[in-house]
């Protein structure tokens, strides 16, 4: 039997695999299993290229992580023979190889899903309740920590400052098409229930994961159409309905249960609502024409009337559960006084409750609420909640009459689950914020001046009426959602305080009557280099300007800032992005506590390492002193959503390590630490930043760079992509850098295996500072350095030296060629110096055996592209490819992006 044969007879099995803990591995073979015989099912040979290609794949990587052979022929090589074995395949075997492994992706991803929620669930069955402080929940440790350092009663006001807000986003990151998603959540139960079941049970579970799994890999991972923002928005509501509006009270129950210990429940909450999500789904227009004002309204509507119909269900269902009568649980005053004026309101309303009102008075009055809040979606004016508070205040009334009548749990219980979620949520779900660039403002306000603000002189330009629009779209939300539905307006791309009075005199031309300006908030961007370093002079100019100081005012001196990391890094490589980003962090500080403003700094960060990605908590613990100050806001998109905010118990716990560091980091130990650490590591510092700069700025003024990097990456294929309905670029072509959006930059370099946006350039920087000592002690004592290398490191695990090599072989430019591989060859050995590894992620077992395992499916995957890739760059020159055979070629491209998203995880 030769070697080929034997791969197909079994599915073989990587070393890291059989190293993996025993569920997780037993959940994993068994995917495996059942995917190997789908495959059979529907095409022996399709299972026997599959199991080959694999085959090839895991000892090509076990050779590439340890550089042991694990093949008896030390000549033979496992990267080529993988890449001979797609090469003769015809375009549709490999099509379907491409859509098999993205299938395994997507079910490995639910195995190491179910293993984390498996070991979460193990630890707290682990927890002592005698215990003061508990050891898995971040925030109740963090809270800790602070009582320690600061006392009681400035923790306490400290824990009333926090601040959570991530912010949605719709950027084309998110290569998961819809209907893939549902199914993914179907084999999810399935799996997790699969281990408890036995006997007809398990049989019948099986069968439906069969039938799950044979559907994933039969339905194209490749949308039929881009959706439009309007359906974009789904994002927001299958987070919100499957995770969000039922575990974020769990959060806040669950550090009241540590606290407030046996009075949990009983008393007060000492968790106050500090989850505040928002959104830039439908709001933002930056080079994005299909986010129209009409867009806007429907977006909000769609996400007002879905969070009130989810607050009216919880209003029902308790109102139904409160039989408490009224002999053992007399009303209040203020709460019959409460059931008389609903009677006034609406006798209709009422004469449905009134056989229980005398006996079960608060059912009777929660269950009208419930009916008020049915008509607030028909927007009924007689009947309907006119506010999220005025809903709020008629929940404390029941609240409070129950607590007095001595009813505690009925009070505190499911009721103040039910607060938690109005405070969090509102009747808008989601904080929708506008944003557009600063050059559309301008071009808006000359067409005005030219041509008459309702064009007296002349037509005004599509886009100036569509600049007003918004403002009228903005006032619109607000009249019907409220102020907070939507209030904060960015510029991206601000230059000066000019951009921002252009965006206020906007506000007010949109309007006839001064009385219907919407009241905004407006948020400065500054995204390249140049921006962040004059960002504390356009601050100073802002607060010259009227409409600002009238909001510091109205706000107590509240203001938001925005820092952008994907053009900062694009624009000056990612070592000099960091470094400027948190010198900006520092000034912006510092200038705020000057002028007595209330800050918050929002991170427009992504989930790949070049976006400012990593994990969320160490970057908080890294910011300069009194640059978060309780709030943390960020912007999550791309792959990130699904996995953060997908699983309930994953989503818990990363909400609460965020907000755990948030809180920590107005810690004095912390605060300290940053802030001598910034100053011992300065000179080390600037060093970084002049040499990694300089390298970075060398590559990309290459002559003809832009043009190669299109070549050697999937990035005009990427903007074919189904998958956001924001355009690739700006409107550039693929020759230009500059208008080229950054997401789609960074995306294109980890598809090639490269991730060069990520590390390009920190090698020439650690060999211009030349103290492997002093680097390795930065690491140590410097926290912002510590995490910006160890997600370096991270994004060197995820490349592979030998398929770039191939991608960037499409491009005939040996000199770019061997300028990116030089500095990842330096960068790799710089980093593994300074951390101590002698390959990436040695010392982090955990997360480095994570990327170890899926690396061989991801290499099979990203083969399978380069050679797609190579088909369509040298052969269509030659017009010898139909119609038919590009469009095949394409499609086989986007099926392999969509499986490497899946794969690396972190693509956002």
């Amino acid at each position: 039997m030769t070697r080929s044969e034997s791969r197909s007879a079994t599915a073989p099995v990587a070393v890291e695999e059989q190293e993996l803990p025993v569920s997780l591995k037993s959940d994993m073979d068994l995917c495996l299993d059942i995917l190997r015989q789908v495959l059979k099912e529907f095409d022996e040979n399709l299972l026997s290229q599959f199991d080959t290609v694999r085959g090839y794949a895991v000892d090509a990587s076990a050779e590439r992580f340890t550089g042991i052979l694990t093949d008896t022929n030390p000549d033979q090589d496992d990267l080529e023979n993988a890449v001979r074995t797609i090469d003769v395949m015809n375009l549709h075997d490999a099509q379907l190889l491409a859509r098999a492994f993205t299938t395994y992706f997507h079910l490995a991803n639910l195995c190491e899903e179910n293993y984390r929620v498996s070991v979460l669930h193990k630890r707290e069955s682990e927890v002592d309740d005698s215990m003061a402080v508990d050891p898995v929940n971040a925030m109740t440790k963090a809270y800790h920590q602070l009582l320690a350092e600061v006392g009681p009663a400035k923790s306490k006001e400290l824990l009333n400052r926090l601040e959570f807000r991530p912010v949605f986003t719709a950027h084309p990151t998110e290569a998961r098409r819809k209907a893939v998603e549902g199914k993914i959540r179907r084999i999810a139960v399935l799996l997790e229930a699969n281990n408890q079941l036995g006997g007809s049970d398990r049989k019948e579970n099986m069968r439906r994961l069969y039938n799950e799994i044979d559907a994933l890999f039969r339905t194209s991972p490749i949308a039929l159409k881009k959706p439009t923002p309007v359906e974009e928005a789904d994002t927001i509501l299958d987070i919100f309905d499957n995770t969000l509006f039922r575990t974020i009270p769990m959060v806040y129950r669950r550090f009241d249960d540590w606290v407030l210990g046996d009075e949990a429940g009983l008393v007060p909450p000492e968790c106050p609502a500090f989850f505040h999500a928002g959104s830039w789904i439908g709001s933002d227009r930056d080079g994005n024409p299909n986010v129209t004002a009409k867009v806007s309204r429907q977006v909000a509507r769609k996400f007002s009337d879905h969070v009130i119909a989810a607050l009216e269900e919880s209003t029902r269902t308790i109102g139904r559960n409160m039989t408490v009568e009224s002999e053992t649980t007399p009303p209040s005053a203020e709460l019959r006084q409460m059931w008389n004026q609903q009677k006034e309101v609406s006798e209709r309303l009422t004469s449905k409750a009134s056989l229980i009102s005398t006996k079960e008075l608060h059912r009777a009055v929660l269950l009208v609420m419930a009916d008020r809040l049915h008509y607030t979606i028909k927007r009924d004016t007689d009947l309907m909640y006119h506010s999220c508070d005025d809903f709020i205040a008629d929940l404390r009334i029941v609240q409070r009459s129950l607590a007095e009548a001595g009813a505690r749990r009925a009070a505190y219980g499911p009721l103040q689950d039910l607060i938690w979620q109005a405070e969090t949520f509102g009747f808008h779900m989601v904080e929708m914020e506008f944003r557009q660039h600063s050059v559309v403002h301008a071009r808006a306000l000359a067409d005005i001046r030219e041509h008459g603000l309702h064009g007296e002189r002349g037509e005004l330009q599509p886009m100036t009426h569509e600049v007003l629009d918004t403002f009228r779209a903005l006032g619109a939300i607000q009249k019907r959602n409220g102020v907070k539905a939507a209030r904060r307006y960015i510029i991206s791309f601000t230059k000066s305080a000019q951009n921002v009075r252009d965006v206020y005199e906007l506000n007010r031309m949109s309007f006839a009557n001064p009385a219907d300006c919407p009241v905004i908030d407006v948020i400065p961007l500054f995204e390249q280099l140049e921006d962040l370093e004059n960002s504390v002079t356009v601050l100073d100019e802002m607060l010259k300007i009227p409409e600002v100081q009238a909001r510091l005012k109205q706000t107590g001196r509240k203001m938001e800032v925005m820092l952008g990391y994907s053009d900062s890094s694009k624009d000056a490589g990612p070592t000099s992005a960091t470094l400027a980003l948190h010198a900006a962090q520092k000034r912006i500080a510092e200038w705020a506590e000057r002028n007595d403003i209330d800050l918050t700094l929002f991170h427009g960060r992504g989930g790949a390492v070049g976006r400012g990605g990593g994990p969320a908590n160490r970057a908080v613990l890294a910011q300069p002193a009194g640059s978060v100050k309780c709030r943390f806001k960020l912007t999550e998109q791309g792959e990130v959503i699904f996995a953060r905010y997908g699983n309930p118990v994953l989503a818990i716990r990363h909400v609460e390590s965020v907000a755990a560091a948030t809180l920590l980091q107005s810690a004095p130990s912390v605060e300290k630490r940053n802030t001598d650490m910034t100053a011992e590591f300065a000179e080390l510092s600037e060093k970084l930043d002049v040499a990694s700069h300089a390298r970075y700025l060398d590559l990309l003024n290459t002559d003809g760079f832009a043009p190669w990097f299109s070549t050697v990456t999937p990035l005009t294929e990427i903007g074919l992509l189904p998958i956001g309905s924001r355009p690739a670029k700006r409107g550039l072509g693929a020759k230009s850098l500059d208008d080229l959006r950054t997401i789609p930059w960074i995306f294109s370099w980890a598809q090639a295996r490269i991730n060069l946006a990520a590390w390009y350039g920190l090698g020439s920087a650690c060999e211009a500072v030349g103290d492997l000592k002093l680097l390795q002690r930065a690491y140590k004592e410097w926290p912002l350095f510590s995490t910006f290398i160890d997600n370096i490191e991270m994004s060197l695990t995820k490349t592979d030296e030998r398929i770039a090599k191939m991608y960037l072989a499409l491009g005939d430019r040996d000199d770019l060629r061997d300028k990116v591989l030089n500095e990842m060859e330096l960068t790799r050995k710089w980093v593994l110096k300074i951390v101590g590894d002698e390959w990436p992620l040695q010392h982090r077992h955990v997360l480095g055996q994570a990327i170890r395992i899926r690396s061989p499916y991801v290499d099979a995957l990203s083969l399978t592209q380069v050679l797609a890739l190579r088909s369509l760059r040298k052969r269509v020159d030659k017009e010898d490819l139909s119609e038919s055979q590009q469009a095949g070629f394409i499609y086989l491209i986007l099926c392999t992006v969509s499986g490497v998203a899946a794969g690396l995880q972190n693509t956002g």
